[in-house]
């Protein structure tokens, strides 16, 4: 799974105008399920996330998870992650068939979410449109085959 982690002072997702997701402090993730991937990638990607120390410490260094900080976290499906840009028009055949990217999407929320970390979605598949504070910015690609 590949995933783009951003740190927010708050995010939110909306579909036709509806606000359907929304996090204060914490992370908005963009996640792709890739050909190939499994539970498996979904559960390992969770984990690491829920530890990833990002936030800062009293001491101003980044030491911290969003559990850490009691933060939250909007997480919204994106299969433009898997983009071949060899050429000027992106191609996206290394994303999972979509059948199969909906579940591990839908997996991938809510293993975080069993992890302490409250979670909200944007939905899959929709025209969204994303808005964030990004905190720092900071900003990590994750590759679960990295």
């Amino acid at each position: 799974m590949r995933a783009v982690v951003q740190r927010v002072l708050e995010a939110s997702v909306t579909v036709d105008g509806e606000l359907v997701g929304s996090c204060d402090q914490g992370l908005l993730i963009l996640i792709c399920a890739m050909r190939g991937d499994t539970e498996v990638q979904a559960q390992k990607l969770a984990l690491k996330l829920s530890k990833l120390r990002i936030f800062q410490d009293d001491a101003g260094k980044m030491n911290l998870s969003v559990r850490d900080i009691q933060g939250s976290a909007l997480v919204v499906s994106q299969f433009t992650l898997a983009a071949d840009t060899k050429g000027n028009r992106p191609g996206f055949s290394t994303a999972a068939d979509p059948e199969t990217g909906k579940a591990l999407y839908t997996s991938f929320a809510k293993h975080l979410a069993a992890l302490d970390v409250p979670v909200q979605t944007g939905v899959f598949g929709a025209d969204m449109k994303v808005a964030l504070v990004n905190d720092g910015p900071v900003t990590i690609w994750i590759d679960t085959d990295q």
